[in-house]
């Protein structure tokens, strides 16, 4: 699974924020959720359009700049 198959950034959306791709659901507040101990389970149910590969995406992504270099979101994007 790659992670830039399911988020996306688009400045029309929550303000440019990484959101799961067709959704307006940050990965900033899947990340938060997991952070509070917020189960998987209980996470899908409370946002219905996520899926269990969407979580996973979110923590590739953040994994991913947690590694403190440039991600580049697309081809050509620096």
């Amino acid at each position: 699974m790659n992670w830039r198959d399911r988020i996306a950034v688009d400045p029309q959306v929550c303000h440019g924020k990484a959101c799961i791709k067709g959704t307006r659901v940050m990965v900033s507040v899947v990340l938060d959720n997991l952070a509070a101990g917020v189960s998987r389970d209980e996470i899908l149910a409370s946002y219905p359009s996520l899926t269990g590969e969407d979580i996973d995406a979110s923590i590739a992504y953040a994994a991913e700049l947690a590694r403190e270099r440039v991600v580049p979101l697309s081809p050509g994007t620096a």
